[in-house]
């Protein structure tokens, strides 16, 4: 039972961590479209951008990390054999992933807190993209605990499905932001 309410609360923080990461990345797509803003307008909404930000990420983002791995070491402790199938390296694997972009998003944060109104150097297309690469960590380590060693039996199939899904979401965020260059503010 103990084991079974530590895999619920590490799902819980896992959707809570997500969500976090998720709005973060968003956020510094909003703050680079302020570019082209007036100076007044940029300004105020720069602000705003720095501090969601800067809360998000010591309010949902970290705790929520936390907490999930925690639950996760405590999950492989209670259950050791975890650490034998082949199923949970590839996991662990994909959870290392997470752990630099987690980085990555932690300087881009820094970066921006520091910048006093200045502009980004990614672009705005760039910005958009790297916000799919939680989505597609998300999506192979939820593949990977749902099918386990179906994973390992079909991999061919699966990462070509996962080229696949990755090329349609770059390809939708392309369509989709193709109209939202530079237009008048």
């Amino acid at each position: 039972m103990l084991y079974t309410i530590i895999k619920a609360l590490h799902i819980i923080f896992m959707v809570s961590y997500f969500a976090g990461i998720f709005y973060l990345v968003r956020i510094f797509v909003y703050y680079k479209d302020t570019d082209d803003f007036q100076e007044e307008k940029k300004k105020i909404l720069r602000e705003q951008y720095v501090f969601m930000a800067r809360r998000l990420w010591n309010i949902i983002t970290v705790p929520a990390g936390i907490i999930m791995t925690v639950c996760g070491l405590t999950m492989v402790f209670l259950n050791f054999g975890l650490m034998k199938m082949p199923w949970f390296h590839l996991k662990l694997t994909f959870l290392f992933g997470l752990a630099f972009f987690h980085y990555w998003a932690w300087k881009k944060l820094n970066f921006i807190k520091k910048l006093d109104g200045e502009t980004l150097s990614t672009s705005n297309m760039k910005l958009r993209q790297i916000n799919e690469i939680a989505t597609f960590i998300l999506f192979l380590v939820v593949f990977t605990v749902i099918l386990k060693s179906a994973v390992i039996e079909y991999w061919w199939q699966l990462i070509s499905g996962f080229f696949a899904l990755v090329f349609l979401i770059m390809m939708t965020v392309k369509l989709v932001n193709r109209g939202k260059g530079k237009k008048a503010r």
